[in-house]
């Protein structure tokens, strides 16, 4: 079962909880802000009043799918009974700032929530939500300051390992590589033009969205094995045995990563198109928990392309 703080108090709880919430065991660390937003996209994850803990390589990328969270607000665990009544006793003069000509039987009958649940077993929970989501605000705003749940209870829109998961996978980003070519000023008719790609540095990242001590979620990413090349032209033959990145020119005439154009781009340029796609999957407490969609990732660069010249001599 659970108890509603009073919307009067709203204000007060929310004041309070942004900054001071604890764990079942101890303080819980406050959630980053700001990391695992994506460039390009209105999805991302900057965590407020969290005690979330997001971590892993696959913060901070350029890349996402614009992935958004089913529900962008929710509850978490936060004071006990005894804390939460300590609390609110320090903030008497903040309750008759905001109920004017309030009395000290009605501030004490407003109190009496707090002192009935000293003693038992189960924790105030608050709300917290994604800034970042263009609903997070919206959905905050629409949930109680404070809910009183009773030990092993979950309050409905509490906190799970399933909106961890999700929480992980809207904050997950991946690299924005760098396309390569050879050669690299300008290539030339039926000229192999090799293409690789630098910048992506690892090929599995990951990100963990946790509550210390309670429970964890963690999403995956996984580049896949080849990568796709497209020349920007019908003129022109793909080489697509890449793998995952492309190789790099060593010094050889053709190209198993590239392309050979059939027609020079005369005053324009041609404009080739590398896409690489990440695999995803989630697990929840170590244990798998299903596939999200795969992120592509596409990536351009404008190849100009000559006639090979022939010198005639008379």
């Amino acid at each position: 079962m659970s108890f509603s703080a009073s919307r009067r108090s709203r204000t007060a709880l929310a004041v309070l909880l942004a900054g001071a919430l604890t764990t079942v065991a101890a303080a819980l660390p406050r959630g980053p802000e700001g990391d695992g937003y994506q460039d390009g996209n209105t999805a991302g994850v900057v965590l407020k009043d969290s005690s979330i803990v997001l971590s892993g390589n696959g913060l901070g990328g350029d890349r996402g799918s614009g992935y958004s969270m089913p529900r962008p607000c929710w509850y978490e665990p936060g004071k006990s009974a005894e804390e939460m009544l300590a609390t609110q006793e320090d903030l008497g003069e903040y309750w008759y700032h905001t109920n004017p000509g309030g009395t000290p039987e009605q501030y004490e009958a407003w109190l009496n929530q707090y002192k009935d649940k000293v003693g038992q077993d189960g924790r105030w929970w608050s709300p917290a939500y994604n800034s970042a989501d263009p609903g997070g605000m919206a959905c905050w705003a629409g949930l109680e300051g404070a809910l009183w749940v009773a030990a092993g209870d979950t309050p409905p829109a509490g906190i799970s390992p399933e909106v961890l998961l999700a929480i992980a996978r809207a904050a997950l980003t991946v690299p924005e590589p760098t396309i390569n070519v050879n050669p690299d000023g300008k290539s030339y008719v039926n000229l192999d033009t090799w293409v690789w790609l630098t910048g992506i540095g690892a090929t599995e990242r990951s990100v963990t969205a946790s509550i210390p001590g309670i429970m964890s979620a963690t999403v995956t990413a996984t580049l896949g094995d080849d990568m796709s090349i497209d020349s920007g032209t019908d003129w022109a033959k793909e080489h697509n045995a890449c793998g995952q990145t492309g190789t790099p020119y060593d010094g050889g005439d053709k190209a198993s990563c590239g392309v050979t154009y059939l027609r020079a781009s005369v005053d324009d340029v041609y404009t080739l198109t590398v896409t690489t796609e990440w695999d995803i999957e989630g697990s929840i407490g170590g244990a798998p928990s299903g596939v999200f969609q795969p992120i592509p990732v596409s990536t351009e660069r404008d190849i100009a392309v000559g006639e090979v010249q022939s010198t005639v001599r008379r």
